[in-house]
């Protein structure tokens, strides 16, 4: 079986003047083939080469060489030799290099589009006319089709130089996408990371203005403070390296096994959390324990901020398709509940676990409190 080798890294590095040029030397050797003829317009006699010839043959392959930086230089050259190789009479194969100078002219030249096709439109009558008074035997609709069959091939160029603008800027488009994604995504987890544990910070902190009198639980409340401190720099370098390309791919975020962690935290900052955890979790679960987590995070948060002091109670449930997270607080346990909430992290949060085709709702019960719920489908890797 024949295999095409591809190309070697070298030659995909070379100038585009080095890798056109073996078209030109391709047209050249088949020039002085016998027997083999390039396009001819009416019916002149065969002239032999000569050394006009062969001036001919060099403006039409030569040129090839620059036909895509600089396509309208290499078309100006291409027709001055096609037009001594027709009027002569060689008729060699030379003058196959016109509708590849045009083709190369409608793909590559970027301005003056309109005023190069109508320059060669013009040059094109001083040919025809010469050929007509040279007696060639061509009838009008003769030179018509010829014209059209090179605008053809003009337009076959500016269709191939749509497709690649068109494609390009797709490309450019998903990427954009791509990086408006990846920023939002940043932006949540760093909302996510900074809002809890600096809340849960302040929180503690005000506690410790009323436990001068009692340094045991002073040392208790400035302890957690600085243990909080440590995980949310901790949680920051973990996020930070999401921006490193160098970094691994191992988990750089918390797990819903540290949901202990987050409700013991939570409890120290004063906040009575109850907690329970149903099922095992799936040994792969996508991303659905990190959006599980976040989930009582941001909830967690929102009962500090607005609901300080009020009963709360976590539940996860674990199945083996979907992870399903309730936090419910007897106190306001939202934005509603203070002026200076953003509400970003409950609309962060919905895109999340919508992403993963999962429900979210967060919303004032009608017993009073607040409860935020989600089922996250899990195994989805996004």
């Amino acid at each position: 079986m024949i295999s095409l080798r591809r190309p070697p890294e070298w030659w995909h590095r070379a100038d585009v003047t080095i890798r056109d040029l073996p078209i030109g030397l391709l047209c050249i050797a088949a020039s002085f083939l016998p027997g083999f003829y390039g396009t001819q317009i009416g019916n002149l006699p065969h002239r032999p080469l000569d050394s006009l010839a062969f001036v001919a043959i060099a403006l039409e392959c030569f040129p090839l060489a620059v036909r895509r930086r600089w396509p309208v230089v290499c078309l100006a050259l291409v027709s001055v030799g096609f037009a001594i190789d027709q009027i002569r009479g060689y008729h060699s194969f030379a003058g196959t290099a016109l509708p590849i100078a045009l083709l190369s002219v409608g793909a590559h030249l970027e301005r003056h589009r309109r005023t190069a096709a109508i320059a060669f439109s013009v040059a094109y009558v001083p040919l025809a006319i010469a050929l007509i008074r040279l007696d060639s035997g061509e009838p009008p609709i003769g030179f018509v089709t010829f014209y059209l069959a090179m605008v053809l091939a003009w337009g076959f160029g500016a269709w191939l130089r749509s497709t690649r603008v068109a494609d390009a800027e797709r490309r450019n488009r998903i990427a954009e996408d791509t990086r408006t994604a990846e920023r939002t995504r940043i932006a949540s987890e760093l909302h996510d990371v900074v809002t809890h544990h600096v809340t849960a910070m302040v929180v503690q902190a005000e506690a410790a203005r009323y436990l001068t009198a009692s340094p045991d639980r002073l040392d208790q409340t400035l302890t957690a403070v600085s243990d909080t401190g440590r995980r949310a720099i901790t949680d920051l370098r973990h996020l930070l390296d999401l921006l490193n390309p160098d970094h691994g791919t191992e988990a750089r975020t918390p797990s819903v096994g540290r949901l202990l962690t987050l409700v013991e935290q939570t409890r120290r900052a004063g906040q009575p959390v109850e907690f329970t955890e149903e099922g095992t979790p799936a040994e792969s679960t996508g991303s659905a324990d990190l959006v599980a987590y976040r989930v009582v995070q941001e909830a967690l948060t929102n009962a500090l901020k607005y609901a300080h002091g009020s009963r709360t109670s976590v539940q996860v449930r674990h199945a083996e398709r979907e992870i399903t997270v309730e936090v419910s607080t007897d106190g306001p346990g939202s934005r509603a509940g203070s002026p200076g909430g953003s509400g970003r992290g409950l609309a962060g949060l919905r895109e999340r676990v919508d992403v993963l085709g999962g429900d979210f709702s967060a919303g004032a019960q009608k017993t009073g409190g607040f409860v935020v719920r989600a089922r996250i489908p899990a195994g989805s890797p996004s």
